[in-house]
C-alpha cells in the first residue's frame, strides 16, 4: 500500500469517529427529535425544576409522549411555569398528575405524566393541577443532617442528664 491509500483510510476512520461522536452527544442532550405529528399544549406549575431544560422528555409509563416547550418563571407566585408540548394521539385525564423526575446515569430530568381516572380528557392549554417538584439530593442530605443532629438533641432533652445510668 503507498502512503496516500493510507492517508486516504486514516481520514475515513477519524471522520467516522467524529460523526459517533456528534450523533451520541445530540442523544444524549436531546436535540435529535422532536414531536412527531401534531400536538397540544399543557402548562404545569413547580416549586423546583431541578435541572429540568426546555426539550427534555416528557413521560408516561416510560413513554415519550412529548417534550418540554419552555420555562419561566412566574413572578406573581414565585413558582416555575413549565409548557409541555403532548402528542395529539396521547390523552390524558384532566386530573393527571406531573412530576420531574430523574432517568439516566447522568441524571437527565423529564416530566413523568401519571394518569388519573377523570371521565373528561386535558384540552390545548389547559394547566396540569396536581404537580410535584423535583427532587433535589442536596436538600435531602441537609433534611437527613439537620435532622439526625437535633433528634439526638431531643432525646438528651427528654431523658434529662445522662451523668447517672439507672441498673
Amino acid at each position: 500500500m503507498n502512503r496516500t491509500t493510507i492517508d486516504l483510510w486514516v481520514g475515513i476512520f477519524v471522520a467516522l469517529g467524529l460523526a459517533a461522536l456528534v450523533f451520541l452527544s445530540l442523544q444524549v442532550a436531546n436535540l435529535t427529535g422532536g414531536t412527531s405529528g401534531a400536538t397540544y399544549t399543557l402548562t404545569a406549575r413547580f416549586d423546583d425544576l431541578g435541572g429540568l431544560k426546555v426539550k427534555a422528555p416528557v413521560k408516561s409509563a416510560g413513554v415519550v409522549v412529548g417534550r418540554v416547550a419552555d420555562v419561566r418563571f412566574d413572578n406573581q407566585t414565585f413558582e416555575a411555569v413549565v409548557t409541555l408540548r403532548v402528542e395529539r394521539r396521547y390523552e390524558f385525564p384532566s386530573d393527571t398528575s406531573a412530576k420531574i423526575l430523574t432517568s439516566g446515569v447522568l441524571g437527565d430530568q423529564y416530566v413523568g405524566l401519571l394518569p388519573g381516572g377523570d371521565i373528561e380528557n386535558l384540552q390545548d392549554g389547559d394547566a396540569i393541577e396536581l404537580t410535584q417538584g423535583a427532587i433535589v439530593l442536596e436538600n435531602l442530605i441537609s433534611k437527613f443532617l439537620f435532622n439526625s443532629t437535633s433528634g439526638s438533641d431531643a432525646k438528651k432533652d427528654a431523658n434529662g442528664p445522662e451523668d447517672e445510668f439507672e441498673e
